[in-house]
């Protein structure tokens, strides 16, 4: 029987022996991919459940280990109603006929849109999911058997792509390296063997070695610093721009323009851990049990996107975005349980305001419903 122990113990030994391939030091960049997309042993590649509103769940009286973060499309259907309106003004702009939808979770939000669209007189020809996790392909079918015939999976990208791109929180699951200034002196801080514990798993212990490499910005103070740079993250933009011959691009994730990115203040950086709706910031621990993340560099991801040949249509805080799409007119319509989940999408002390959204296009520019007030792509 397969044990959260068990993997861990498993995935630890893989990356051990990865460590010790490499020479003895791996950068945190490799050790997030490890973590996360071992196959069938990363967070991302074993059968956990990993979306939904609840910690455990109950069967039969006993108590069950549930679900470990919840996301936008979890707390309400009304998220995907909504994002499907800025959905089908693209798709009629742009003159295309298919959603590519990256690490689609559960199913819910290729669902809600695909409902959405059915349901205003457009049903959609073709639906194409990119997720590499066979364990939530599985979980995706299961949710969107009703659109059995329009929705595909598939591992690559084609040379020729054209539709609307869609990323909900798939930035940030991006492995990132780790900068850190210690007495004034920048570092790439890595892993390295630590000691067996007493299971004889082994464990994993944080090592700095000097680099040339730099924030975007240069941090003020003499004070020691810990960052990240997106180097991943900025190279699937810059793909997709490559790949993308006509549509649009929208990517809601949770981080901030590079100025408050890199603030002197924010010297701890943003890497932070999910398990069973708690966090905790190390990485290191629980290997394969646990989402690691890491808030987005917006200003990266807009550069990347221009210089590799997308315009921006706008940038913006989730709650604005949805407002501007007509979530006020779906609350109205919803019963009192729907509307106070909803309610969690646009408050600023919830997801309103730490969520952005960023939308790209090819082709000719055009106004975009989600960034018609508040568009705030100056603050970049």
């Amino acid at each position: 029987m397969t044990t959260p122990h068990s993997l861990t113990s498993e995935l630890a030994s893989h990356i051990n022996q990865t460590i010790l391939e490499a020479g003895g030091w791996i950068g945190f960049d490799v050790f997030m991919d490890l973590a996360l997309y071992t196959p069938g042993l990363g967070y991302y590649a074993h059968g956990s459940t990993k979306f939904g509103a609840l910690p455990y769940t109950v069967q039969d009286g006993a108590r069950m280990a549930g679900s470990d973060f919840v996301t936008s499309p979890e707390i309400t259907p009304l998220f995907g109603w909504t994002l499907a309106q800025q959905v089908a003004q693209a798709l009629e702009v742009t003159k295309t006929q298919e959603i590519w939808e990256f690490g689609a979770g559960s199913g819910a939000l290729a669902l809600q849109v695909l409902q959405a669209l059915q349901s205003q007189g457009m049903p959609l020809p073709r639906y194409t999911i990119v997720d590499i996790s066979s364990s939530l392909r599985a979980r995706q079918q299961a949710t969107l058997a009703a659109f059995a015939e329009q929705v595909r999976w598939v591992d690559t990208l084609p040379d020729d792509l054209q539709g609307v791109v869609l990323g909900n929180e798939v930035l940030d699951a991006m492995p990132v390296k780790l900068l850190a200034r210690v007495h004034g002196e920048w570092h790439e801080r890595g892993v390295v063997q630590g000691m067996v514990d007493t299971h004889g798993t082994p464990t994993f212990a944080w090592a700095d070695r000097p680099t040339a490499l730099r924030p975007p910005l240069a941090i003020d103070g003499p004070q020691d610093y810990l960052t990240e740079i997106h180097q991943q993250g900025e190279s699937f933009v810059r793909t997709l721009a490559a790949r993308l011959t006509r549509g649009a691009v929208f990517l809601i994730d949770y981080g901030f323009p590079q100025a408050e990115y890199y603030h002197p203040q924010r010297h701890m950086g943003t890497v932070m851990c999910h398990q069973a709706h708690l966090v905790d910031q190390d990485p290191l621990t629980r290997v394969g049990q646990k989402d690691i993340t890491a808030h987005v560099n917006f200003t990266g991801i807009a550069l990347a996107g221009i210089d590799a040949g997308l315009g921006v249509l706008g940038y913006c805080n989730q709650g604005r975005f949805l407002m501007n799409c007509g979530l006020l007119k779906q609350m109205e319509a919803a019963d009192l349980p729907t509307r106070v989940m909803a309610q969690k999408l646009i408050m600023e002390h919830e997801m309103g305001e730490l969520f952005k959204v960023i939308g790209f296009y090819k082709g000719n520019p055009w106004q975009a419903l989600g960034f018609d007030l508040g568009d705030k792509t100056h603050t970049l």
